[in-house]
C-alpha cells in the first residue's frame, strides 16, 4: 500500500542498540521500522505510515497533517518572564 502524494517527513538512521537501520516519521513519532539496509528501512516506514493513515481514516480519526503542508506566519515570537527581568535589573544596582 502506498500513500497518494506522500508528503510526510522521513528519516533513516543507524541504531547501535538494534544493530540495524531504523526508519522514522516525524509526524508519527510512535512508529519505527528496523531493517538491515537504509533503503528497506525507508520503504518499511513508508508502508507502515500508509497502513496507519488508512486505519485512522477508516476509523474516522484525525490524521496528522504533513509538516511540509503546514502554514506558518513567518513571525518568530519570544516571551520573556517579566519577573526574571526585574530580578536581573535589581542585581545590577
Amino acid at each position: 500500500m502506498k500513500l497518494k502524494n506522500d508528503r510526510y517527513t522521513y528519516r533513516v538512521t543507524w541504531s547501535e542498540d538494534d544493530n540495524e537501520y531504523v526508519g522514522l516519521c516525524a509526524e508519527f513519532r510512535s512508529l519505527s521500522w528496523l531493517s538491515a539496509t537504509p533503503e528497506s528501512a525507508l520503504k518499511g516506514i513508508r508502508k507502515l505510515v500508509a497502513e496507519t493513515v488508512a486505519d485512522m481514516e477508516s476509523n474516522d480519526e484525525i490524521v496528522p497533517e504533513p509538516i511540509a503542508c503546514r502554514q506558518y506566519s513567518g513571525k518568530f515570537m519570544v516571551r520573556e518572564d517579566v519577573g526574571d527581568v526585574v530580578d536581573y535589573r535589581d542585581k545590577l544596582w
